[in-house]
């Protein structure tokens, strides 16, 4: 016989055959191994609480004394949580930023300027916006119905003007009185630009603000750059304490966010839109009394990106005293909840835009969960420490937490090279500052749901000199 005829004769077997492991991994067999392992665990809890029952004391005080450790505990363990969530995210974007190089994309700008009854600050503002580290851009002043002598300040600053490197056009809008959505809205529809800066009447821009905001546009994913809001007016109690609370508190998520491209709110004080992105969302809204939120959550929605610029820098006065204070923040949180509310549809449905829904989540958690929680836990634990005696215990929790906002304020000041004087009021920020805050979102939200009517509510200003 041939080698040939040899070959085609050979035939081979292949048996379906399980290996030993495969038949060690029997169903039947895997369900006895976790019947013994759940049954030994619980034999062994079991025995736990046989043996230690008869030492514990069951009372009502004991009770509320182990409820209380749970309770520091949890609420310690989703502060932690939070904060170094947000804190890693935002080194990892530093991190990245400081390697990203985006030079070479000049666009021209068209900056919106809105401004009511702005007269003792609208000069200082032009003269600043003059001054930029920029060549291509244009100023619309938008003059919102003012009742002071704010359109003929503006007026005199209408025309060619020379700016840093070149002429600069000062346009002025007058309209009648419609708010501020509706005015920035005049000044983007006149704009021919294809990136608006938009900003507050009151606000000064660092130099340098447009050109490092504007190279982020090189990527078509980016419909907005947030900018970098700080407080002009600062040396006093108030003001220091809100100037932190910008770094500390609002420019360290925004950071985290935007390692994401999905920073939540483009602060009014600087944003810098494409303008192709602000009328696929329909541009400004009237409805809220946050409309930067709402327009931010519309950019979202229709899957542009928002990044964020912290080298755009915007001066802006904060309130003084603290019922000026409080009343902002009753408009920021009424205004914030009444865009969650219109986004409703993705808060429960993240089918829909998962990032948007995301962004939803994070401004709710911050808006009504954590400042009730904040609260509650505040006085719970102090309610516990003076009946039940635990107040050295609530004194370690105070100066733990201090120590916290202590690390993370001098991180913050490092890296925006802020004045390292404000890391001191971190030791009263939490406990004072954070806790009176929330409160004022408390009352605010109840009133929200409650369908309690407001107003505006505008500061009154008072000039401060250009920094």
């Amino acid at each position: 016989m041939s080698s040939q005829q040899k070959i085609r004769q050979t035939s081979i077997t292949v048996q379906n055959t399980q290996s030993s492991k495969a038949h060690e991994d029997d169903p039947k067999k895997k369900i006895v191994r976790r019947m013994q392992w759940s049954g030994g665990v619980s034999g062994l809890m079991i025995g736990i609480i046989a043996l230690t029952l008869p030492l514990t004391v069951l009372s009502i005080s004991s009770l509320i004394e182990y409820s209380t450790l749970v309770s520091l505990f949890l609420f310690l363990t989703v502060l932690l949580f939070r904060y170094f969530g947000v804190l890693i995210m935002s080194y990892m974007y530093i991190t990245k930023y400081t390697f990203n190089n985006t030079d070479g994309f000049y666009p021209f700008v068209s900056i919106i300027v809105p401004v009511y009854n702005e007269e003792k600050v609208i000069r200082q503002s032009i003269e600043s916006l003059l001054k930029l580290d920029y060549s291509n851009y244009e100023i619309i002043i938008v003059n919102d119905g003012s009742k002071d002598d704010t359109a003929g300040v503006a007026k005199t600053l209408v025309g060619i003007r020379r700016g840093r490197y070149s002429d600069v056009k000062v346009s002025l809008i007058n309209k009648p009185n419609g708010g501020k959505a509706r005015a920035l809205n005049a000044g983007i529809s006149y704009s021919k630009a294809e990136i608006v800066l938009c900003m507050d009447g009151d606000s000064q821009l660092s130099e340098d603000s447009i050109r490092m905001a504007v190279r982020h546009f090189s990527d078509p994913e980016i419909g907005a750059v947030a900018g970098n809001v700080k407080v002009l007016n600062r040396h006093k109690f108030f003001t220091d304490l809100q100037a932190l609370e910008y770094i500390t508190g609002l420019n360290m998520p925004r950071a985290a966010q935007a390692f994401m491209k999905l920073v939540n709110i483009i602060p009014g004080p600087i944003g810098l839109f494409r303008k192709k992105a602000i009328e696929d969302a329909g541009y400004y809204s009237s409805d809220t009394f946050a409309e930067d939120a709402d327009l931010t959550l519309k950019l979202l929605a229709h899957g542009w990106r928002i990044y964020y610029e912290p080298r755009a820098i915007s001066y802006t006065e904060a309130p003084e005293i603290l019922h000026q204070l409080l009343k902002q923040r009753y408009r920021w949180t009424r205004g914030i909840l009444q865009a969650i509310k219109k986004h409703k549809a993705l808060l429960i449905n993240p089918t829909i835009n998962f990032g948007d829904t995301f962004v939803l989540w994070s401004m709710f958690y911050e808006a009504l969960i954590w400042p009730t929680m904040n609260i509650i836990g505040n006085i719970f634990f102090i309610a516990v420490a003076l009946i039940y005696g635990f107040s050295s215990l609530i004194f370690f929790w105070w100066a733990a937490l201090a120590l916290l906002d202590l690390s993370s304020s001098v991180y913050c000041v490092a890296v925006e090279k802020e004045e390292f004087r404000l890391v001191p009021y971190a030791i009263v920020y939490r406990m004072f500052f954070i806790l009176t805050i929330d409160i004022c979102k408390t009352m605010s939200t109840i009133e929200e749901f409650l369908g309690f009517e407001m107003t505006w509510g505008k500061l009154e200003r008072i000039g401060v000199p250009s920094t």
